[in-house]
């Protein structure tokens, strides 16, 4: 090894042997942190970077990919409950080819894939059924693919098209999605789900469509569209009405001094209704008109008479010459025709009512009738409809609010104190880091002043007086003014000196010359090294 690399490495082995226990603890975590922190790094970076295989699989389908895996020997991870695979990103197309080699994921092979099995021999029925499953399987990918649908299936009921029936039915579907763990669908998904369906069918309306979940929860009902039952809608629109007034309330007797309940019945049924008007144009011409004259000129004999009641043959008493003439005009007028059809879907409102209480304490002056009014311009009261709005002014019980506010008053001073008791914790903590650190930066300070100092071996002073003269050597201390004495020192006697110089004999006339020229400073060399001598 090269002397400077031995003579670094005695150094630093004799700076740790002079460190304290503080100091070793300290430098042992350091080197544990580094040494820990160099392990994770290595290993993340050795970690290869993983990419979705596959998503979206049904079990059987995962489980074949994984022993294809692990056949392969390729590392993997499962997530989303098993419905993800992932591999290394360099292996993921490698492994994308041999699935779909071996004809995987099997369970995207529905949809219009169907109809390539099908031979020339297949009757009608057996292509209507096909096109429908073919149908049903394309919309169900379709909305699995919405972020946080699991899976998802369509069944379709769509009438046979016959000309025996006045009335064609209209096709209804029904769609059945299971969303991820903790995921829930908005009342916007649910809307997408609906259209989707419904324009991927011909003839299908909105509200034709059904959504049902995993958990049994109506979504959208047929005919009474994506909000859906009855309950719920009915709960919508009593939430709806009571903020708005609530809202306006607030403002005219203040925050918590009304309160209002609405009460809302809807319609269960639904159905279509079908008017025609007909109307006749001012100022058109008519389309057509016929006039018919018939004129007849008789020989001018004597009518026998006329037929009366009961065919009895009345005589006119008069004579006639036997000439006949008569017209007749028909005219075909245009027409206006209106047809409207109407479908009216279940959760109308049927009737509605709106119940408001005012604290007396905050009424004053209010007049009951101008806040009537106010609620039920708000609330859309109709009164054809029976629509009815109350309005009272009562004493409030305040005691619930009192024991509110009390509780709330306690939890926030909880709190408070809480809070107070976390940042003297914390400050406690600090204070004692910082204490640490500024003894052991002491302890290094001090320890690094007393290495720095040159060490000299005095030996024994050749040629030097056996006793020292306080008088003639000041010693000086914290005030320049003052100087103390030396006590008289017997120094021994100095042994005999080699024939040739040695190196110790220099340094001794090195110091006996320092001490002739400068005592002072001699005696303060000598100060410094009985004081280091003292135990620390």
């Amino acid at each position: 090894m090269p002397a400077q690399l031995r003579g670094m490495f005695g150094r630093l082995g004799n700076s740790i042997r002079e460190f304290t226990i503080a100091q070793r603890t300290i430098a042992l975590i350091g080197v544990a942190v580094l040494v820990l922190g160099s392990v994770a790094l290595a290993s993340w970076a050795a970690k290869p970077s993983y990419t979705p295989l596959f998503s979206g699989l049904a079990p059987a389908d995962a489980n074949t990919i994984v022993e294809q895996l692990r056949t392969d020997g390729v590392p993997y991870e499962l997530t989303s409950g098993g419905s993800t695979i992932l591999v290394p990103e360099e292996s993921v197309y490698d492994q994308r080819l041999k699935a779909a080699s071996a004809g995987l994921p099997t369970s995207d092979s529905g949809g219009y894939s169907l109809l390539d099995d099908m031979g020339v021999t297949s009757s009608e029925f057996q292509q209507s059924v096909t096109y429908k499953r073919a149908l049903e399987g394309e919309l169900a990918t379709t909305i699995g693919a919405l972020d946080g649908v699991k899976t998802a299936s369509v069944r379709l009921a769509m009438p046979e098209e016959t000309v025996f029936v006045a009335e064609k039915a209209d096709p209804t579907a029904s769609v059945f999605v299971e969303t991820d763990q903790g995921v829930t669908l908005n009342a916007d998904q649910v809307q997408a789900i609906v259209h989707l369906t419904s324009a991927s069918i011909e003839d299908m309306k909105p509200t034709d469509v059904a959504v049902i979940d995993a958990a049994g929860t109506v979504l959208s009902a047929v005919g009474a569209g994506a909000t859906g039952s009855t309950a719920k809608q009915a709960t919508d629109y009593e939430d709806r009405v009571r903020s708005s007034v609530q809202a306006m309330l607030d403002r005219v007797v203040g925050p918590g001094n009304a309160t209002v309940v609405v009460a809302a019945d809807m319609s269960q049924e639904s159905g279509e209704r079908v008017e025609e008007t007909f109307t006749t144009p001012e100022g058109a011409p008519a389309l057509n008109e016929t006039t018919q004259t018939e004129d007849y000129t008789g020989a001018g004999g004597t009518a026998a008479g006329v037929l009366g009641p009961d065919n009895i043959a009345v005589p006119n008493g008069t004579n006639g010459d036997g000439t006949f003439a008569s017209e007749s005009t028909t005219k075909n007028n245009a027409v206006n025709k209106v047809t409207e059809s109407t479908t009216i879907p279940a959760g109308t409102v049927a009737r509605q009512t709106v119940s408001v209480a005012v604290n007396r304490a905050a009424a004053g002056g209010l007049n009951v009738t101008t806040v009537s009014d106010l609620v039920a311009s708000a609330a859309g009261i109709d009164a054809t409809r029976g629509d009815a709005v109350t309005v009272e002014v009562v004493d409030f019980n305040t005691d619930a609010a009192a024991d509110a506010k009390a509780a709330i008053a306690a939890a926030e001073a909880q709190a408070a104190a809480e809070a107070q008791g976390a940042l003297l914790h914390t400050a406690i903590i600090t204070l004692g880091v910082v204490a640490v650190l500024i003894t052991s930066l002491i302890l290094i300070a001090k320890r690094s002043r007393r290495q720095s100092r040159e060490e000299v071996d005095l030996g024994v002073l050749a040629n030097a007086p056996t006793t020292w003269d306080a008088a003639a050597v000041p010693l000086a201390i914290d005030d320049p003014g003052t100087t103390l004495p030396l006590e008289t020192v017997a120094m021994p006697a100095p042994p005999a000196l080699p024939a040739e110089p040695l190196p110790i004999d220099r340094k001794r006339a090195d110091i006996d010359a320092l001490a002739e020229r400068d005592p002072q400073k001699t005696a303060e060399f000598l100060r410094s090294l009985m004081d280091e001598r003292q135990p620390v």
